[in-house]
């Protein structure tokens, strides 16, 4: 944010939109090339600032990636409620399996993952709290349910290795059948 005469704050100015055109960058050049030949002065040619600018801003391409990916991943999903865990479970993981069948989603999921734990971190951060948020629905409505933790090892893991690791899509069959074994 930045001050105005009065010495009130505002949103945006400068600030946001070298944030938003450097995040619209890392996207294109995802887009357009293995995440290998990502670099800061690339990125910063494309948003059409100076790399100091970007070195300045964040530091590394790895906490820069991090934020590009915590921005991507919060709220893109909704928490479904269909009145069952079950059925918010089955919705959920089918949808985050979409998500993550997304070509730039995965581009961007790889390039953040291989700069360490925190861009991993980045990467489901927001799906965890969408888990937590299913799971203390359920235990408000009195249901048994799972520890977040193990839920997040057996359901999130393999989403997420089955789009990193392996060139097979998570099939809504397949993502029902990840939540029946879950709660079994």
């Amino acid at each position: 944010m930045t001050a105005t005469h009065s010495g009130h704050t505002r949103p945006g100015g400068r600030s946001a939109r070298v944030r938003a055109s450097v995040h619209r960058a890392v996207e294109e050049l995802l887009a357009q090339r293995p995440s290998e030949a990502l670099t800061t002065p690339a990125i910063a040619a494309r948003a059409g600032v100076h790399p100091t600018t970007v070195y300045r801003r964040w530091g590394s391409l790895g906490d820069l990636l991090a934020e590009v990916a915590t921005s991507r991943f919060s709220g893109d999903i909704v928490v479904p409620d269909t009145g069952t865990m079950r059925g918010d479970l089955e919705r959920w993981v089918s949808d985050v399996a979409t998500d993550l069948a997304d070509p730039d989603v995965l581009s961007l999921l790889r390039a953040t993952i291989g700069t360490g734990p925190e861009g991993g971190c980045a990467c489901v951060a927001d799906r965890y709290d969408q888990l937590a948020a299913i799971l203390e629905r359920e235990h408000s409505r009195g249901g048994n349910c799972p520890d977040v933790d193990r839920a997040a090892d057996r359901l999130l893991g393999p989403l997420y290795y089955r789009a990193v690791f392996t060139a097979t899509p998570a099939e809504p069959g397949w993502a029902r059948e990840l939540v029946g074994a879950f709660l079994r």
